[in-house]
């Protein structure tokens, strides 16, 4: 059952897989997940590499290889059991597959084993994964615009999100804080991101860590007139994050986006019967009175190409 859903997953994600090999982050990053099966299966090389088999065919797998295949495949499967979104799917796959990679290069021959090893870092430090750049309401905020914004108006609930470019569980939340954005966001639901690991201070001051061994990123935190009523994951007494799961669901569980919403769409409606009370006590056209400018709410539309 598990294997069919996931084949039907495989070809839902179908399209979006095909627009990821497009890029050059996925094409290296799938090169150096199959490097050794390549390897051990490349005709001319193959022939050439060490075995422990005892027909000693050095083109196929012995042992030991396959069962370093097989833990690959249980540790990837049991860390994609608390993934989200098929990024992360994704990324656990070629980070293990990487790892396994090493090992079984190294045991091969320790030549192959540094030179992959000399791969991977140099991957590390040039290749980033493509930042998300979909769809999205979201208004992005620098170390001096956080604080005003978030106070300019006591009736503006914000979900902000506390992130770094370089976190890659923040790179994997992006799409669903994006696709939250598009679903709730109304004139008296706002959200907005800060990228903490270019605004230092900005951490300092919401208490964020970006320490990787704290794992604070990405942090949700719900304002109020400026003043934080809740954050999520809750940090314990040793300033390290509390398991929790950046899923939809539990967002809007935690939240209460739902109640939040319809609060919001409450008070709209009855800011619009007021105005159209208002109106409909404007004096008549030729008048000496002024008639009161209406207020412009600007929908947030920055962009990361914005910072």
């Amino acid at each position: 059952m598990g294997l069919i859903t996931g084949l039907f997953s495989f070809l839902y994600h179908l399209p979006q897989i095909y627009k990821w090999l497009l890029k050059p982050y996925y094409i290296a990053s799938v090169i150096m997940t199959v490097a050794f099966l390549l390897v051990r299966k490349a005709p001319g090389l193959c022939e050439q590499l060490a075995t422990q088999r005892e027909d000693g065919n050095s083109c196929d797998f012995d042992w030991r290889e396959l069962e370093i295949l097989m833990f690959l495949g249980a540790i990837v499967m049991m860390k994609n059991r608390r993934a989200i979104t098929m990024e992360q799917h994704v990324g656990n796959l070629f980070m293990f597959s990487k790892v396994a990679n090493v090992i079984l290069f190294f045991r091969l021959d320790i030549r192959l084993g540094i030179f992959y090893l000399t791969l991977c870092v140099a991957f590390v430090m040039t290749c980033k994964p493509p930042l998300y750049m979909g769809p999205e309401y979201i208004k992005y905020f620098s170390d001096k615009t956080i604080g005003e914004e978030l106070r300019k108006d006591s009736r503006v609930t914000w979900i902000v999100e506390f992130y770094a470019n370089w976190s890659s569980d923040c790179q994997s939340f992006a799409p669903v804080f994006a696709d939250l954005s598009l679903k709730y966001n109304c004139p008296g639901l706002r959200f907005g991101k800060v990228d903490i690991g270019r605004y230092g201070e900005v951490a300092e001051r919401y208490r964020v860590s970006t320490s990787p061994l704290a794992r604070q990123l990405p942090s949700l935190m719900l304002f109020q007139e400026g003043q934080e009523l809740m954050r999520r994951p809750m940090v314990d007494n040793k300033a390290r994050a509390v398991s929790w799961t950046f899923s939809e669901e539990n967002i809007i569980r935690e939240f209460n986006l739902n109640e939040l919403f319809q609060k919001s769409k409450k008070m709209n409606k009855s800011k619009a019967l007021k105005e159209e009370q208002q109106n409909d006590a404007q004096p008549e056209e030729g008048s000496d009175e002024l008639e009161p400018e209406t207020e412009i709410t600007e929908q947030p539309t920055e962009s990361k190409k914005d910072q």
